[in-house]
């Protein structure tokens, strides 16, 4: 089993880079062969290739849905969501989950595994903030907790399916 850990984000809109900077702390860290750790900024053609390539994969990202900031959130994607969405570009300046696996649909792909771990943030401003605010920057040891245990299930159930075979 491939897994790809995809931190996502602007990093010049402050909280917008939590994925980014949770993706730097993770390449720092020792992993099995078959687990990618890569931030992907806001490139949307690279994730959408990416995430064709591997049989699951744990996208980090800013997740603003209402919490208190700092809130760590794990999300399992509607796909049918895909096809109520409007099809539109993908835009290269920018990074939106939703276009990508539109897009990954359009190369003939699926996501098999998905998840999302995402962030409430506090500060997501226009251009030219860098950096994380404090709130968010202390939510990085959860989300990696998460993430740690995500693809410890990853590994387990792929030597489940295995010994079933």
């Amino acid at each position: 089993m491939k897994i790809l850990i995809a931190g996502v984000g602007n990093i010049f809109f402050g909280d917008d880079a939590f994925g980014c900077e949770v993706a730097r702390e993770l390449a720092q860290r020792s992993w099995p062969e078959n687990v990618r750790v890569q931030d992907f900024g806001i490139r949307s053609y690279d994730l959408a290739y990416a995430i064709i390539e591997h049989d699951a994969t744990i996208l980090v990202d800013a997740s603003p849905r209402g919490s208190a900031p700092g809130t760590i959130y794990l999300i399992e994607p509607n796909f049918s969501e895909l096809d109520q969405a409007p099809e539109e570009a993908v835009n290269a300046h920018s990074m939106n989950p939703v276009r990508v696996l539109q897009m990954v649909r359009s190369l003939g792909g699926a996501p098999r595994q998905l998840v999302v771990v995402g962030c409430e943030p506090e500060i997501l401003e226009s251009e030219g903030r860098l950096g994380l605010s404090e709130t968010v920057r202390t939510a990085i040891p959860a989300a990696i907790a998460i993430i740690e245990k995500l693809v410890q299930n990853f590994l387990r159930s792929e030597k489940f399916l295995a010994a079933e075979e």
